[in-house]
């Protein structure tokens, strides 16, 4: 529900007062419906109209008016493409601080932007202000009375129209300042509790997904011995395990896994917590996402709206050349997209590029953590184009299949990474790929157990460790790494 009556946007003279302000109406408008919803519960006083008008998201407001030409600016972030309004709705303004004030503080200081506060006509669902496992069905209240008096998740105000280029220009109306709003941000920070089996405040802005949960045992090592190390606050498994740097020296890793129910969870996340000098998470996650295209596309909506600096894909696939060898790696630069699952919103002939940045920052970490270099490192290491499918049984198909796979000179076949890359794409988070070479489906050499087991044991750790050190090249040189080639030639101000 969009309410029309609204009180008047405030003029604030920097970043950092709006976001104070947003800060202190998005409070406010949350601690009045829980009040109301509390009240409800246990006297059955429902919220008036005028108490209801309390319920909404704070809206964030931009003007642009030049008096010369555009700046030219470099940066592929925190830019006006026209003249003009732009707005939008914000939730969590307090977790998302930093992130605002690095979009505002730019946008200030080289367009003179001016900015306005206030509270918007967009009410906050009240689903998203009860705290996870809140048993509301044991006041006797069912969640169809609530649905009459409180406002309600609505699916026609949910969407990615900005994202994939289905925003339409109405005079009068504000451009859209950012790609998610309150509401659809909201409705995937819930959705991440869902799958993950965390907090979404744990969850890290540096990204791991893989496919097999044996990198789990991995990722959970190398979390003790960096807190041991004294880098870090924390380690967050499923289920809220909480490994702090003191308990980090006697912790079991395997004892640790075993006590988080991971297994209640559709997609189980792993966070190393870290935080930047400005407060703001710079640590790692873990995402262990299953097989298949749909949960890569499920788990990437949903991360994509806490805006983080990239995600890589760290899996297993199948060779698909005599001259690989398993255990061997293959650095994704193309895609031949067979998933299907995104053919509607990155249509297949939409070519998804490799980021130069995150392949150099890959071949560099395997590199140094394999100790390889020159013709020994590219035996080892394959670059080329990697086939996704939506079928595992893909092979059942070869016949039909195999001119396709020719032509497109794929070196690698898996179920997860173009979904990955194209998500990266079409939501401007940074991306990349680097699988491992499990079996050779077409030279058959496919996985026996006893095959299997040896090859994980020896090929999964190394893996991991390329994968973070690819992370931690990133992040030590941030600035390069919001490529424009993610960006619309409409795109919205904010990264």
């Amino acid at each position: 529900m969009v309410i029309d009556e609204l009180r008047p946007m405030e003029a604030v003279p920097d970043a950092e007062t709006a976001v104070d302000r947003l800060e202190a109406l998005h409070a406010g408008a949350t601690q009045a419906l829980q009040t109301a919803l509390a009240r409800y519960l246990e006297h059955r006083i429902p919220p008036d109209a005028t108490e209801r008008l309390q319920f909404r998201y704070p809206e964030l407001r931009l003007t642009y008016q030049p008096t010369g030409p555009l700046p030219r600016l470099n940066r592929a972030t925190a830019k006006f493409q026209a003249p003009g309004l732009y707005a939008t709705t914000v939730t969590q303004p307090g977790y998302f601080r930093a992130y605002l004030l690095e979009q505002l503080r730019p946008l200030v200081r080289d367009y003179g932007a001016g900015i306005e506060v206030g509270l918007s006509g967009q009410e906050i669902p009240y689903p998203y202000i009860v705290e996870p496992g809140t048993d509301l069905g044991g006041s006797g209240v069912s969640a169809s009375d609530l649905a009459t008096l409180f406002p309600v998740p609505l699916l026609s105000v949910v969407g990615d129209e900005v994202a994939d280029g289905l925003w339409l220009e109405n005079p009068g109306d504000p451009r859209p300042l950012a790609l998610f709003d309150g509401v659809r941000t909201d409705y995937s920070l819930r959705r991440l509790v869902h799958y993950t089996g965390s907090d979404w405040r744990e969850i890290q802005p540096w990204i791991l997904l893989t496919n097999y949960h044996r990198y789990v045992d991995g990722f959970v090592r190398h979390g003790l011995e960096r807190l041991a190390a004294g880098e870090g606050e924390r380690l967050v498994l499923p289920g809220g395990i909480v490994v702090k740097q003191a308990e980090a020296v006697s912790a079991d890793p395997a004892a640790l896994i075993a006590a988080s129910p991971w297994h209640k969870y559709q997609m189980p996340a792993y966070h190393l917590v870290g935080r930047g000098p400005d407060g703001a998470p710079q640590g790692t996650t873990l995402v262990n996402i299953g097989v298949g295209p749909s949960n890569a596309k499920t788990i990437t909506d949903h991360l994509a709206v806490l805006r983080p600096h990239c995600w890589l894909m760290v899996g297993h696939c199948g060779g698909l050349r005599q001259s690989q060898t398993i255990g061997d790696y293959v650095l994704a630069h193309g895609y031949l997209r067979r998933d299907r699952i995104l053919d509607d919103l990155v249509p297949p002939e939409i070519p998804v590029p490799a980021l130069a940045e995150v392949q150099i920052a890959l071949q560099s970490a395997a590199a140094a953590v394999t100790g390889e270099r020159a013709d020994a490192l590219k035996r080892r290491l394959r670059t080329g184009t990697v086939v996704t499918y939506d079928d595992r049984n893909w092979e059942l198909r070869f016949s039909q299949e195999r001119r396709r796979i020719n032509l497109s000179r794929a070196i690698a076949v898996d179920m997860e990474s173009g979904t990955i890359a194209a998500q990266g794409f079409r939501l401007r988070v940074p991306y990349g790929t680097l699988l491992c070479v499990s079996d050779k489906p077409l030279h058959g050499e496919i996985k026996l157990p006893g095959a299997a087991n040896a090859f994980y044991e020896r090929a999964v750790a190394e893996h991991l460790q390329i994968g973070l050190a690819t992370l931690d090249a990133l992040r030590a040189d941030r600035a390069g790494l919001h490529s424009r080639k993610l960006r619309s030639f409409d795109e919205p101000p904010f990264r």
